[in-house]
């Protein structure tokens, strides 16, 4: 075994053997524990690591990698770090716009509607789409499958609990999106967090996905991965690309994050641009 050249070439020798410690404390955490973080970006994967080294005081990488054989707790501080979920209600609201008046009156000539939301994170994003269908009367006709690798971020999604200032830091997002009626609304106020509304809850299913080794989890109509591909490498991205494209409906949608590009030249043969600036795009079926 060899680590991936993608992550290690032109690299001065001290960062080439780093990428080496890299390489074996991701393989030593697949082999151990089952999570899979070889084909992450290397980059991002060592920024957070340093960041846990410095906190815990350890010197290298391989004492990392020794350390977490024998202590869970500090494996699992290890892999929370590797979970970057940066996320809000209505996060970039031109694109939820778009979604709104361009995907939505599309959607609407579906009887039912399957959303996969893989990467969801804590959920903001998911919440947020549930609002945007149900003041566009498609929610009771829509089923959500949001999905992640992270235990403690899908219970969170699945609470549907939050810090009390979510509604007034996003309201101006979900204004911006296209909003209909006032954010807190759709939420209720409990001992200094917010709540969602169970209606929000009662058409999403939560559950466990690995981009990395798990397979479709059914056709869909639409699909969202905002801001998950660009902690991948290009094997990983080609992977999860290619599952998306298999589980999407014919002229179905897929959503990237807004500093996410697809692969080029073998992306162009699956997916047409639907709108470029917010990175929707559409299903080719010659792919």
């Amino acid at each position: 075994m060899k680590a991936n050249a993608e992550n290690t070439q032109f690299l001065s020798e001290e960062e080439f053997n780093e990428n080496l410690e890299l390489w074996a404390l991701l393989e030593v955490i697949y082999q151990k524990y089952g999570y899979d973080f070889r084909n992450y970006n290397y980059s991002s994967i060592r920024r957070q690591l340093k960041r846990r080294m410095e906190v815990e005081k350890i010197d290298s990488i391989s004492q990392i990698q020794h350390l977490i054989l024998n202590d869970k707790k500090l494996f699992h501080k290890v892999i929370s770090d590797f979970y970057i979920n940066v996320t809000e209600l209505f996060r970039d609201p031109a694109f939820f716009k778009s979604i709104r008046n361009r995907v939505v009156p599309l959607l609407k000539s579906y009887p039912s509607i399957k959303i996969w939301h893989a990467g969801c994170g804590t959920g903001q994003e998911v919440y947020s789409l549930a609002i945007l269908l149900q003041e566009e009367n498609l929610f009771e006709r829509t089923h959500i499958y949001a999905t992640d690798v992270n235990g403690e971020a899908l219970q969170k999604a699945r609470e549907g609990i939050y810090p009390v200032g979510l509604i007034k830091e996003n309201a101006h997002n979900y204004l911006e999106s296209g909003g209909m009626e006032s954010l807190s609304k759709y939420c209720t106020v409990n001992y200094g967090n917010v709540i969602m509304n169970g209606e929000l809850r009662k058409h999403i299913s939560y559950f466990d996905h690995n981009l990395a080794t798990d397979s479709s989890i059914g056709e869909m109509n639409l699909i969202f991965c905002r801001n998950v591909l660009i902690y991948f490498n290009n094997e990983l991205k080609r992977r999860a690309v290619s599952v998306f494209w298999e589980s999407l409906c014919h002229k179905g949608f897929f959503c990237a994050g807004a500093n996410e590009r697809l692969l080029g030249e073998e992306n162009e043969a699956m997916f047409e641009v639907f709108d470029e600036k917010n990175k929707i795009y559409r299903k080719r079926e010659a792919a």
